[in-house]
């Protein structure tokens, strides 16, 4: 009896240098295709249903998440990456599949309570080869993710992987790999990333709508949290042209109605200009395939110069008045001490640690168990980590 059903067939018309599903090098452990998705689609559904990317919910952006519920989480700002990424790849005739799955899982490794949970880590794993959230992601993806039945991690395609590991650019130059991070190291051992080229022009794409996501839903996370005003951020000179625009336009808005129609509009200017940007460098260089640009030597896709300093200049005051304002900062510090309070305690008592993850450590090593351990607090939650942190070190508190 025949199937009715073939394999997936591509619908859509792509630009020559695309990545294609069809082309795929395939998963590190075969597996047959299906009758409804293509390779990428399967891969951003594994990453959608991974127990990774539900943490997400309560991992820092910036704020912790009881500050409020209205400021970004990693998971919103993930999906706010994925929604501007499409948008790009849409135009450029890239492939959104792929695009999707790279924007929702480019944050799986970072820590509890962002950049200083990260930083903490990083500080404590110096003595053990370190601690990067990129290097992190590819290591969920690949190992810490226990769901299949044949293997660990999700098993994703190899250009996934690729975009994951290099979105924002080559890890080296061919045949010095020494210095990369040993995550990096133990699967390019057995899988070959080929990390001394630039990614797809996918993962660009996915790594350029970051940065735009995380900048401008930054200013508006601090407009909320009063930690600046509009008139503030006027220093840039783009904002200040869309800020006369908007009252040309509307006249007096109220407040919330007026910083979101200047977000928007700073958001759609950047979107504009790395397309004509974009656009210009794929005309100069003309590549034919995805392994043209693979071995471009350059970025593709990129701001003009202008709007690259208009970048900079957003991460300039977002530094100076939010990062490093004072009611962030206590909120950093804190983090900071829960994180460094966790390593120290588990890596002196490794029977604090749950049951799981203990026996993990037979005949494990100090530099072994010191990266357990790292992966335990990477995956934590925010609220997980304050909740072990109370369980462990607050005397008034002993509920298993």
């Amino acid at each position: 009896m025949t199937s009715e059903f073939t394999l997936f067939q591509p619908q859509h018309h792509y630009a020559p240098y695309a990545c294609l599903a069809e082309n795929s090098r395939g998963r590190l452990y075969g597996e047959p295709e299906t009758v409804t998705r293509s390779p990428f689609q399967r891969d951003r559904d594994r990453i959608i249903h991974s127990s990774a990317f539900r943490r997400l919910k309560h991992k820092t952006q910036v704020f912790v998440y009881h500050e409020g519920d209205h400021y970004r989480t990693r998971l919103t700002h993930s999906i706010e990456v994925s929604q501007i990424a499409r948008s790009i790849a849409r135009v450029l005739g890239l492939n959104e599949e792929i695009t999707e799955a790279l924007s929702l899982v480019h944050d799986f490794g970072h820590t509890p309570f962002g950049h200083a949970g990260e930083d903490a880590l990083d500080d404590l794993m110096a003595p053990y080869k370190g601690f990067d959230h990129n290097a992190q992601s590819l290591r969920i993806v690949t190992r810490l993710e226990q769901r299949y039945a044949g293997f660990d991690g999700l098993n994703l395609t190899w250009e996934t992987l690729e975009g994951l590991a290099k979105h924002n650019g080559p890890l080296c130059r061919e045949g010095e790999q020494d210095h990369l991070h040993v995550n990096f190291l133990e699967y390019n051992n057995q899988h070959d990333l080929e990390l001394h080229t630039y990614a797809s022009l996918e993962a660009q794409v996915a790594a350029i709508a970051d940065d735009i996501a995380y900048n401008n839903h930054d200013i508006a996370d601090g407009l909320r949290a009063e930690l600046f005003t509009i008139d503030e951020i006027c220093e840039i000179p783009l904002v200040a042209e869309l800020v006369r625009e908007v009252h040309d336009s509307h006249g007096d808005l109220e407040e919330r109605r007026f910083d979101h129609e200047i977000i928007r509009r700073l958001i759609n200017r950047m979107v504009n200009d790395i397309l004509a940007e974009s656009r210009r460098r794929l005309m100069d260089y003309k590549p034919e395939s995805v392994d043209d640009v693979r071995r471009a030597g350059r970025r593709m896709i990129a701001f003009s110069g202008e709007m690259k300093q208009t970048d900079r200049e957003l991460k300039v005051f977002l530094m100076k008045n939010m990062y490093r304002h004072f009611k962030v900062c206590r909120m950093t510090s804190k983090a900071k001490r829960v994180v460094r309070d966790l390593f120290a305690l588990y890596m002196e008592e490794p029977e604090c640690l749950p049951e799981k993850w203990q026996e993990r450590l037979t005949d494990h090593d100090e530099q072994d168990r010191a990266r357990l351990i790292a992966d335990f607090i990477a995956g934590m939650t925010d609220n997980y980590a304050l909740m072990e942190h109370r369980r462990l070190f607050d005397m008034t508190m002993f509920e298993l």
